[in-house]
């Protein structure tokens, strides 16, 4: 008889074989086989329905006489490495699942969980930091009825449209509305280093750098406010509301707003805000700008998400309905409105001119107007909107096509006032004072990428996904004379408004959320 059939006979229930009994002594003569999954001999599944027997047996009592003297002898018999292994436990058991594998499946079960609500808390997050669109005018303050009321003793300066004019006096209330992607963040520095200067009292947004965009303003969103109050400066991003500002600011304030030609406008906010407008995300092509004014109609959706940044933002902005019928009446009323509430209306184009009769209407003086360009975009790696793109951009965005050709008209008008030499000379001081502040203060002389820049409180803030915004590195070495002036005329606007002690609560939250996504 073949030894491994002479094995096979002599195992019992409950009883090792004989050749595994003798082992000691005749080990020899029999050779164990081993093989894939197999120990002694005997593969995983036998030792498994061995060990489910020998746990009914503690259950259950002592079984025949003899078992317990077998199951002992067996293990004591048993040969290899599993002689020094310890002995099993009374609670051991085997599960039909290997533990390994639970652990994974449990492991994956609270990740899924966790995930859910880490996603839940980002969404209520986001839907806080930017409201959903309002398409009427915000209910007025409850404190509407009580204007601005000047401290006592508080001198009120009246002058006239021309600063130049004799008895001019540094106009310090003022509104500025600003816009979106029209060069604005520059002249918000500019606000910011004259009201820092003359210890103005600015209107500041609470929470977050702008007014609850793109809601509607209102009085109660500014930060610290109480009835009556009254301020100097108002120049954060909002959506306009006349009578609401109009309440925080004396009744000789100055309005500015600052205007851009639509179709750049419209390519760069297409490039700074498009990927945080969901209809976007269907084009499919490299180009997506050129791709969707191909067909505009085919991917905008008005009541989309975010879907203002797309289509006649200056009208959106300055407070009136972005999808009006371009030959609505109330179009032409709209711009006539803000020619009569706005002192000045600034071009992007122009941005020199602009200063010098801004400088002119405000009586400033030459430091205050003095800029470097902040918030600037990389230029993109492909072309610029060419002539059938650019004239799909200016038709896309008709209205404020309007806007801008009523203001880009009166604006000569008010060149042409100045004096077209003077404005000349004056620009040209202007130029030559920004590029020697230019070889004072900036490490390498112009503007680097987002990797570039050492320090970060000179860090700009940056689109979702991307780092296309320019920022600049200050000299180690800058005279006590133009130390402070410098800093202050390359700090980014997020900054800054940290420097004046604004709440940014939820802007400096979802900065550490994105940097911790690395959105």
């Amino acid at each position: 008889m073949r030894p491994g059939a002479l094995n096979a006979a002599s195992v019992r229930p409950g009883r090792a074989p004989r050749g595994r009994e003798g082992a000691g002594a005749r080990g020899a003569h029999w050779p164990r086989r081993r093989g894939p999954g197999q120990a002694g001999g005997r593969t995983w599944s036998e030792r498994v329905r061995r060990r489910q027997r020998r746990r009914r047996g503690r259950r259950h009592g002592p079984g025949p006489a003899g078992t317990s003297r077998r199951l002992v002898s067996a293990r004591a018999a048993r040969p290899g490495p599993s002689q020094h292994a310890k002995p099993e436990k009374d609670g051991d058991k085997v599960s039909e699942m290997p533990l390994p594998q639970k652990k994974r499946w449990e492991s994956m079960a609270k990740g899924l969980v966790l995930g859910a609500l880490f996603t839940s808390f980002l969404l209520l997050l986001y839907s806080y930091a930017v409201p959903p669109l309002h398409t009427g005018l915000a209910s007025a303050t409850p404190e509407g009825t009580a204007p601005c009321s000047p401290a006592p003793g508080e001198p009120e300066t009246v002058t006239p449209a021309n600063g130049s004019a004799a008895g001019c006096q540094p106009r310090r209330d003022i509104v500025f509305m600003k816009t979106h992607k029209t060069a604005s963040s520059t002249l918000l520095n500019i606000l910011f280093r004259f009201g820092q200067k003359h210890g103005l009292k600015f209107a500041f947004p609470n929470g977050r750098n702008d007014f609850d965009y793109p809601a509607f303003f209102a009085r109660s969103l500014v930060q610290d406010y109480r009835p009556g109050a009254c301020f100097n400066i108002i120049c954060n991003h909002m959506r306009f509301h006349y009578e609401e500002v109009r309440g925080l600011v004396p009744p000789n304030a100055t309005f500015i707003t600052v205007l851009r030609d639509p179709a750049r406008l419209f390519e760069s906010s297409f490039h700074y805000f498009g990927s945080v407008v969901p209809f976007t995300w269907k084009l499919s092509s490299q180009d997506k700008l050129a791709e969707f004014l191909q067909d505009p109609d085919r991917y905008y959706d008005p009541n989309g998400y975010n879907a203002h940044y797309l289509r006649n933002l200056l009208f959106f902005d300055l407070g009136y309905d972005s999808g009006l019928d371009p030959g609505s009446p109330q179009v032409q009323e709209h711009i006539l409105e803000v020619e009569r509430r706005f002192h000045l209306v600034l071009l992007q184009e122009y941005f020199d001119e602009s200063l010098v009769l801004l400088k002119d209407l405000l009586c400033w003086e030459l430091e205050d107007v003095l800029y470097f360009k902040l918030n600037a975009r990389r230029d993109p790696a492909g072309p610029r909107l060419s002539g059938e793109l650019y004239r799909r951009a200016t038709a896309w965005n008709v209205l404020d096509a309007r806007l801008y050709r009523h203001f880009n008209a009166s604006f000569w008008r008010k060149v042409e006032a100045f004096g077209r030499e003077r404005m000349a000379r004056e620009v040209a001081t202007l130029r030559r004072a920004n590029e020697r502040m230019r070889r004072i203060c900036i490490d390498g002389g112009r503007a680097v990428d987002a990797a570039a820049i050492q320090d970060s409180a000179m860090q700009p803030w940056q689109p979702l996904g991307a780092k296309s915004i320019l920022g600049y590195n200050l000299k180690k070495s800058i005279g006590r004379r133009h130390a402070q002036l410098c800093r202050r005329m390359l700090t980014p606007e997020i900054q800054y408004l940290m420097d004046l002690g604004v709440n940014l609560w939820v802007t400096k939250l979802w900065k550490f959320i994105r940097d911790f996504l690395q959105w």
